[in-house]
């Protein structure tokens, strides 16, 4: 039996919930060359620890993370904890020879990214992995594999836009909500999943910013379960207007306060033969237009991306319109880490230190040129 993948896990909380489900779950659902184990859970709370590996099938658990660079047997260490943690946290794992897979976007900070990106490339026999869950959507991942052979022709335009309506002025103070824990509000957590959507679905590089706006409208927020208040001082929502080298316009916007939209995760990519268009909400469906022979018929094509052998990774889940949800994303990426740790080709591309940090470096592109009311190009930002 072929020796299994010892993993370990740091943070306990929301991703720590969807990270944990995806290792668990990982070997159910995929034949995959090795078996997983999961090793140790690391988080500070104490309290809720034990309860939480007990609950996810973790066999250790520790309150202290750094314990986990000296145990031998761990082979991957999961970094699932605030974006102000990642860079320390996964700086060490590398230099520890583990290989990290981390939560997006790949830091708080454009220097706390590079050094992740530096430490990556110096460390040959460690591979790394970054959380854009939404790569691993069967429609998104066909998005890609059309766009990418050519379906749709030259891309000429992209409009992405990722609403939530949960962060309104009732929503109490959390650490996503500070500028020094989490880099940035609404452009961190949501425009870079679409960021990397578009680079991921077209295969191309924004060229330039040519403009954005970023506004905090909730300045001040009650702090849970105590009197009084704290500062916000984070982006509410961010919106900005770019190109990408092969010459294609892109609009990206982002925030958590649109009502209505609960997680509209939306893209949409025209091209000179036809267009493609996603969204998260409809997380099962793609649809595609392409070049017809007769325009009384000619449309939009609505398809349910389920199907066994046609679609990527539908034929490790349900029969044909049985749909997966959210959580089946991560443990349909941790697949694809368990080919690459074991020498093989994952379904589509997996986004490495060195791929989050092109992202990271578009979202620091788009803050600097919202507060400088001016173009920015990317070679500009190193």
């Amino acid at each position: 039996m072929p020796r299994p993948i010892h993993v370990a896990l740091i943070g306990q909380k929301f991703m720590g919930r969807a990270h944990s489900n995806a290792w668990h779950q990982v070997g159910h659902f995929f034949d995959g060359p090795r078996p997983v184990h999961l090793h140790t859970v690391a988080a500070r709370d104490q309290g809720e620890l034990i309860p939480f590996a007990k609950r996810w099938g973790w066999d250790h658990c520790s309150d202290d993370w750094r314990s986990l660079a000296s145990i031998d047997e761990v082979e991957l260490v999961d970094v699932g904890t605030p974006n102000h943690l990642h860079a320390e946290q996964a700086l060490t794992m590398l230099a520890a020879g583990k290989h990290v897979a981390c939560e997006k976007p790949l830091a708080g900070t454009l220097a706390d990214a590079r050094q992740m990106r530096d430490a990556a490339r110096k460390a040959k026999s460690s591979k790394t992995f970054v959380w854009f869950n939404y790569r691993r959507c069967p429609a998104v991942a066909l998005a890609h594999q059309l766009v990418r052979a050519g379906k749709i022709g030259s891309v000429l335009h992209i409009r992405a836009q990722y609403l939530q309506d949960w962060g309104g002025p009732s929503t109490p103070m959390s650490w996503r909500f500070k500028k020094s824990l989490a880099g940035s509000g609404a452009h961190g957590d949501l425009n870079a999943h679409i960021v990397d959507m578009a680079r991921f679905i077209t295969g191309d590089e924004v060229h330039e910013v040519h403009g954005a706006v970023a506004r905090t409208f909730v300045k001040e927020r009650t702090l849970e379960g105590k009197r009084g208040k704290s500062r916000s001082d984070v982006d509410d929502c961010v919106l900005f207007v770019a190109s990408f080298k092969g010459g294609a316009t892109a609009s990206f916007e982002a925030t958590r306060l649109a009502c209505g939209n609960q997680n509209r995760n939306t893209i949409e990519i025209n091209g000179t033969k036809g267009s493609v268009r996603f969204d998260f909400e409809d997380m099962n469906v793609l649809h595609f237009i392409g070049p017809s022979d007769d325009p009384r018929t000619n449309g939009w094509q609505r398809i349910m991306c389920t199907s066994a052998g046609n679609h990527p990774y539908a034929d490790a889940w349900w029969p044909d319109a049985h749909v997966i949800g959210y959580e089946h994303c991560f443990t349909n990426m941790a697949a694809d880490i368990v080919k690459v740790l074991s020498r093989r080709k994952p379904l589509v591309p997996l986004p490495d230190f060195e791929d989050a940090y092109q992202t990271q470096r578009v979202l620091e592109a788009a803050l600097v040129s919202a507060r400088e009311r001016t173009a920015i190009r990317l070679s500009e930002v190193k």
